[in-house]
């Protein structure tokens, strides 16, 4: 029996199907070949259409058949991972009313803080744990104040991942951990925050069905399943934001684990079963997959808007006089060159809108102590993996302050994490072991799609087969080392009020 992952990012889609049987994946791909536009009508926003998303999934899953020679017909249920706070907005019929508000979307920060204020600091934080921000709500509350002729015709709010399930199903839903992603659940009394929507002055009829993250939730539309080959009876049996998915993939699914990741966004989450938040709302959390009413696990998350897109945005300056793109391997490589601390050049990675750790402020992003005569690529691409890490470390203080720190660290090798370079700097900065998996977000949508669909009896068993490929342990001549540039590098933060 086969279940399929889909993995909806915001550079690429990720497809993966995994033979439950073996408890492997039999076949991946990534579509589309280019990486996906993120569209900025003016500064600080970013959109995406959804219908463009649905058009490559549907790809990925021809991919699968005609260029993987996968049988399609095999899988029994769908898992769906996706960019977490997005705003997809949909009439109801499911025609998308405009453009996706993605999560590195800025626009709606101020809406959130006055909500924020409006209700109460102390009580706002009670009830969802931190702050309306820059969430899903917020840019809900920002078209129903700047598009009201748009608001007027949207039936459902959904996530990302919501929409794709609803483009198989034929039926407009979301999570309970969804909900807390969006900034609209009552962690005090377990169900969705009417307190949030009253005090923005939106209806709940917005809301569409709220299911759990695991189980039978809606199965397939036959048209959809006749028009891309799959079995008529394929269910949606799993859904979550790519953070908490991708802390899934990595098995972290107990108190005191971590996972991280350092695709276009670098994010590190931890499982607590304590409803802890930051006074500050500079780090953020949600309901993690597996919580229960009678057993609670929730997800502390720090997240940095600008990683691998720096990454991306210095592979694009290094190709500038080159027919085509250098690779990511060559950046990686070029990193190696250069020693710890970069001759002195430090990069602040803020450049893509305001950030979660300043409290939803702007912070400058660039480039210090440059000097035309010693620096060239090796020290700029190493100060910009030092950058991205000083930040994720910046962040992870905060968790360790209300007690969501721990020793060692879960990633998959991907992404920043396939470079040595940034592998050392994150272990000796952060201080903890880095333990390195061979896995993906999709394959992960894919276990969870498995678990959902009653396959395994429990999550212990989805992740038999996980091996861990690598343990970076940090050196104690390193970590003084690093401490010293970090801390350097911090004084040097400049937040803008």
């Amino acid at each position: 029996m086969y279940f399929l992952g889909i993995d909806l990012g915001s550079s690429s889609i990720k497809l993966s199907v995994l033979d439950a049987e073996s408890g492997t994946t039999i076949s991946s791909v990534s579509v589309p070949d280019f990486e996906m536009e993120i569209v900025a009508p003016q500064h600080g926003w970013a959109e995406q259409d959804p219908e463009n998303w649905w058009q490559y999934v549907k790809n990925g899953i021809g991919l699968l058949k005609t260029k993987r020679n996968t049988d399609i017909s095999k899988i029994a249920g769908i898992g769906i991972a996706y960019q977490m706070h997005g705003l997809v907005l949909t009439d109801e019929n499911l025609n998308v009313i405009r453009p996706s508000i993605i999560w590195c979307d800025s626009r709606a920060a101020q809406i959130g803080n006055n909500i924020y204020n409006s209700i109460g600091a102390q009580k706002c934080q009670e009830l969802i744990l931190g702050s309306p921000g820059n969430f899903t709500a917020s840019k809900l509350k920002w078209v129903k104040d700047n598009q009201p002729e748009l608001f007027e015709k949207a039936k459902y709010m959904m996530l990302p991942g919501d929409y794709i399930a609803a483009k198989l199903t034929g039926v407009a839903q979301t999570s309970t951990s969804g909900l807390s992603e969006a900034a609209l659940w009552n962690f005090q009394e377990g169900r969705l925050a009417t307190e949030i929507l009253d005090a923005m002055g939106i209806s709940k009829e917005i809301i569409p069905e709220i299911v759990p993250n695991f189980g039978n939730q809606a199965q397939i539309n036959p048209q959809v399943a006749t028009e891309l080959g799959l079995n008529p009876n394929v269910k949606i049996t799993y859904r979550a934001g790519d953070q908490p998915n991708n802390a899934l993939s990595l098995n972290v699914l107990k108190p005191g684990e971590i996972a991280t990741t350092a695709g276009t966004s670098a994010v590190v989450y931890a499982v607590s079963q304590n409803a802890i938040y930051d006074a500050n709302n500079r780090i953020n959390t949600f309901l993690h997959v597996n919580n229960a009413p009678a057993d609670k696990h929730n997800g502390v998350m720090l997240c940095i808007n600008g990683s691998g897109i720096l990454y991306q945005w210095l592979r694009k300056i290094m190709s500038a006089d080159r027919p085509e793109l250098i690779s990511y391997e060559t950046l990686n490589a070029e990193a190696a060159k250069a020693q710890p601390g970069s001759k002195g050049l430090r990069f602040y990675p803020f450049g893509n809108g305001v950030e979660r750790i300043f409290n939803n402020k702007e912070a400058t992003s660039g480039i210090q102590n440059l000097n035309f005569n010693i620096h060239s690529s090796p020290q700029l691409v190493r100060a910009a993996c030092e950058g991205i890490v000083f930040a994720m470390n910046y962040g992870f203080d905060v968790m360790k302050s209300i007690g969501a720190g721990g020793d060692i660290v879960r990633a998959g090798k991907a992404n920043l994490f396939l470079s040595p370079v940034f592998r050392e700097i994150f272990a000796n900065t952060t201080q903890t072991t880095v333990e390195l998996y061979n896995t993906s977000g999709a394959e992960g949508a894919a276990r969870g799609a498995a678990y959902g669909y009653g396959y395994y009896a429990s999550l212990d068993q989805v992740f038999e087969k996980l091996e861990c490929l690598e343990r970076i342990e940090p050196n104690s001549a390193l970590t003084a080392q690093y401490a010293e540039i970090y801390n350097e590098w911090k004084i040097n933060i400049n937040i803008q009020e």
